[in-house]
């Protein structure tokens, strides 16, 4: 059975963003903030950087050394290191 939420204490600029994403998607409020829901528990887990690789080996795709290098420059600068 479907159940109805309440959110409280929400930040106005939050809600402002909101709305104005509802309004680009051509739904209410109430619409939009049910999509984001449906699509955040209905998403698959993400993939890790191992994952993507694989799928690019099995699809029989080439790249070049320099994109290893990218990924892991931009790996390590989103964990600290």
């Amino acid at each position: 059975m479907p159940a109805n939420l309440s959110i409280k204490n929400v930040p106005d600029e939050w809600v402002e963003s909101l709305r104005q994403r509802a309004a680009k998607h051509h739904r209410s409020l109430q619409g939009e903030l049910l999509s984001i829901i449906e699509s955040s528990v209905t998403q698959e887990s993400p993939l890790s950087p191992k994952d993507v690789w694989m799928q690019i080996r099995q699809a029989g795709l080439k790249t070049p050394s320099e994109s290893v290098a990218i990924i892991r420059k931009d790996r390590d600068a989103r964990q600290g290191h």
